[in-house]
């Protein structure tokens, strides 16, 4: 975006830009863990998933020339890799972290080996809806130009809050998080539910795939996610499981990714990888303040990882 031409007030106005469209990636990997980890299970692995969902989005767009089939295959294809986790996962004496380490391992190799031919092709992107068309600067035009996925995700997070705290099977969910036993006594299936929460959490992570690869950035390649499917498991943790501050988490991860282009659209160079690496400080300094093995956990599932 040219915003050299509004001066210094080009920064907020890209930084405003680059969360509403960087945000969508962890909102969508951060509902779909948070809904994971509200059964119990802990789900690694989205960062594979992410990066198979961006890779089958942009080769089906690419093929048939609809990026709306793409978004659908991508969170299908995280869909599968969701059915081997939850197996895996609930199978006698296997750790939940070491299988999603090694489906991260396998969703990257998947994605990087399938995905080499579409590399260089352009694929049809997702459509923007132009929400600026009130001003007359095409700074502010650009600026607001919002994928319809991106609001849809903003709907999911009120609807999954409200599904948690108000549906029958929103309780099923939270009573097998905090207490399996006690969910098995009243006849809730554990291996179902916790299957049905990462194959749909599965899925969303897909859906943040297809954001990747067919509208911002735009593009497949095998470094696209940048591990955003990581670091959404520690925005969970910062959002305390709940889906409405996982929404304004995403806002702040996202934010925190612009902060280094918009300073270089106004010709600041100095410290640009620094400023690039802001998420990732983020994160870090959230893990530092909020995993203190002497301080509990508020919101956190009580049966999370067993």
């Amino acid at each position: 975006m040219e915003t050299q031409a509004l001066g210094w007030w080009g920064v907020p106005l890209a930084i405003a830009a680059g969360t509403l469209r960087g945000s969508a990636p962890f909102l969508f990997v951060s509902l779909g863990e948070c809904l994971t980890e509200k059964s119990g299970k802990i789900n690694l692995g989205l960062e594979g998933t992410l990066l198979t969902g961006a890779m089958s989005a942009y080769a089906i767009s690419y093929l048939t020339g609809s990026p709306w089939l793409g978004v659908i295959t991508a969170g299908v294809a995280g869909m599968i890799l969701g059915v081997i986790h939850g197996w895996l996962s609930q199978q006698p004496r296997v750790n939940d972290v070491a299988v999603g380490i090694a489906m991260i391992i396998f969703g990257s190799g998947i994605a990087f080996f399938l995905g080499k031919p579409f590399i260089q092709p352009a694929a049809p992107a997702l459509p923007a809806l132009p929400f600026g068309t009130w001003s007359n600067l095409p700074q502010v035009q650009s600026a607001l130009q919002i994928s319809p996925l991106f609001l849809i995700g903003v709907a999911i997070a009120p609807l999954m809050q409200w599904f948690f705290r108000s549906t029958r099977w929103g309780l099923y969910i939270r009573a097998v998080g905090d207490s399996p036993d006690a969910a098995k006594a009243m006849g809730i299936s554990i291996f179902k539910v916790r299957m049905l929460c990462i194959i749909a959490g599965s899925f969303l992570a897909g859906i943040g795939g297809a954001y990747l690869s067919l509208y911002y950035p735009g593009s497949w390649n095998e470094r696209i996610s940048g591990g955003q499917g990581l670091m959404a498991v520690a925005l969970v943790i910062f959002a305390r499981w709940q889906p409405m501050q996982c929404l304004y988490a995403s806002l702040l991860f996202g934010g925190a990714q612009a902060i280094g282009p918009a300073l270089q659209s106004v010709g600041i160079d100095s410290y640009y990888y620094l400023f690039n690496a802001s998420p990732y400080i983020l994160t870090l300094l959230i893990m530092i303040l909020t995993c203190s093995p002497k301080r509990t956990l508020n919101g956190a599932p009580g049966a999370l990882g067993q």
